[in-house]
Formats: structure tokens, C-alpha cells, sequence
């Protein structure tokens, strides 16, 4: 005979419930760990426990091989956004803005978050897969063994190349990003180059460029920190090593939308 208690394990509420629990424990514990992994990180870097040799190879790593990517996402988001606002501008009399509102949805945004996305989907991923694959291998374990720290190791050098080559992709890409939009302006309707440029510079200020490096900084960081701290936390073989990966993407996904909410919020609003 099924008691009550049977049943109600059994019942579709309960098993709602218990989904709904574990990914409660689940959002818990993983903030938790990179929260902690964060202060951690923050602690040697301040203390200055740096290894130069593979801090050079992580930026190299994290600027100069997602550079292709980067500029090609933010390059060809530039073009479907003046294609679509430059002749409409024009028919509207609004040509002599077409510049200035290009550059500033460059600089302020998509410069930064377009970058921010191409960084997660290569170097991100590749970060979590990275150490959840040490992971599950022991590998972090022989460094622990080797009483070596294992933040100080693998966490320092990467969060760190996030933070000093995240800015420069961004100015990169945004610079790139004013120029595609100047070319597509260009050939889609009958505004020369300097009427782009001379709006464009209308509507740039400094406010704008401190905002989006500030901005790219907490996004290099964030995207590095996140995608190591879901790697770290990786356990049961290589399905362990897919899920911390793809719980990497996701996490860092959603850190840079709540922190272009936040900046927009303080600066902006």
C-alpha cells in the first residue's frame, strides 16, 4: 500500500519542487565559488603573487586570438544597424545624425557587449574547458599536492589578461565599428565621409570612452573569472567537463547583461 508520504514524492508538484530546488542550490553554490575565487584572485594580485611568463601567454591568448572574431562580430553588427538607420535618417532629413547616432551605439554599447560576446563564445569556453578537464583528470589536485595554490596558478594569470587586453580589443573593435559604419553610411545612401565624421565626433565625449573602458574592464575580468570558477568546480568526467563548460557561457552571458544594466543605470540614467 502506497503511503502519503510515496505519493507525494511520486507526484508531479513534488518533482517541480525538487528541479526547482537543485537549481536553487546549484545558482547558490556557484555564486558562492566565484565569489570566493574572486576575492581570492583579488588578494594575490594585490599582493602583486603574479607569474609574468604565463600572464604574457594568456594575453596573448586572450587579445590577439580572439581579435579576428571580435572585430568580424562588431564589424558586421555596425553594418546591420547603419544599413537599416542611415537611409531611413536620410529620407527623415536626419542625415546629418547618422554619424553621431552610429558612434555612440558603438562606443557605448556594441563595442563593448559585441566583444564581450565574441570573448565568452572563444575564449570563455575554452577557459571552463580548460580547467574542468584538469579537473576531472586530478591534475588540480597534483598541484595542491604540490602545495602549490591552485587560484594563484590558474585563476591570477587569466583574470588578470581579461582585465589588461579586454580594453584594448574594445577600443579596437569600436574604432573598427565607427569605420564600417562610415563605409556602409557611404554606400547605402548620398553621404560623403566627412558628414559622417563630423556628426560622429558631435556626439563622442569623454564620459562615453571612461564609461566603455570601465565597462570593458569589468567584462574582461568577469567573463575570465566566471568561466574559470565553473571549470574550478567541475566534477564527473567528461559529461562534467560539457556541463561546466556550457554553465560557463551561460553565467558569463548573463554577468555582462547585469553589468551593462548597472553602468547604464549609473551613468546614464
Amino acid at each position: 500500500m502506497i503511503t502519503f508520504k510515496q505519493y507525494l514524492r511520486q507526484s508531479a508538484t513534488c518533482k517541480i519542487f525538487n528541479a526547482f530546488y537543485k537549481q536553487f542550490v546549484d545558482f547558490v553554490s556557484t555564486l558562492g565559488a566565484i565569489v570566493a575565487n574572486g576575492f581570492t584572485t583579488l588578494k594575490y594580485i594585490c599582493l602583486g603573487h603574479i607569474d609574468r611568463k604565463e600572464l604574457m601567454d594568456q594575453c596573448v591568448r586572450f587579445g590577439i586570438s580572439s581579435l579576428p572574431i571580435t572585430l568580424s562580430i562588431v564589424g558586421m553588427t555596425s553594418i546591420i544597424v547603419t544599413s537599416q538607420v542611415a537611409s531611413e535618417m536620410v529620407k527623415q532629413g536626419g542625415g546629418n545624425f547618422v554619424g553621431l547616432l552610429v558612434s555612440i551605439l558603438i562606443v557605448r554599447e556594441v563595442g563593448a557587449v559585441m566583444s564581450g560576446f565574441a570573448i565568452i563564445s572563444m575564449i570563455g569556453s575554452s577557459l571552463a574547458s580548460e580547467l574542468a578537464t584538469m579537473r576531472v583528470t586530478e591534475q588540480i589536485d597534483a598541484i595542491t599536492v604540490l602545495k602549490v595554490n591552485p587560484i594563484r596558478y590558474l585563476f591570477v594569470p587569466r583574470v588578470l589578461s581579461g582585465i589588461i587586453m579586454m580594453p584594448i580589443l574594445v577600443i579596437i573593435a569600436s574604432a573598427f565599428g565607427v569605420l564600417t559604419g562610415a563605409v556602409t553610411t557611404a554606400m547605402t545612401t548620398e553621404l560623403g565621409y566627412r558628414a559622417y565624421f563630423d556628426s560622429a565626433w558631435l556626439g563622442i565625449y569623454m564620459k562615453d570612452l571612461g564609461v566603455c573602458l570601465l565597462k570593458s574592464v569589468a567584462f574582461g575580468g568577469t567573463i575570465a573569472l566566471v568561466s574559470c570558477s565553473c571549470g574550478y568546480e567541475a566534477s564527473g568526467g567528461a559529461k562534467g567537463v560539457g556541463l561546466a563548460t556550457n554553465k560557463a557561457v551561460v553565467w558569463s552571458l548573463v554577468a555582462i547583461v547585469i553589468w551593462d544594466l548597472i553602468f547604464s543605470i549609473t551613468f546614464f540614467f
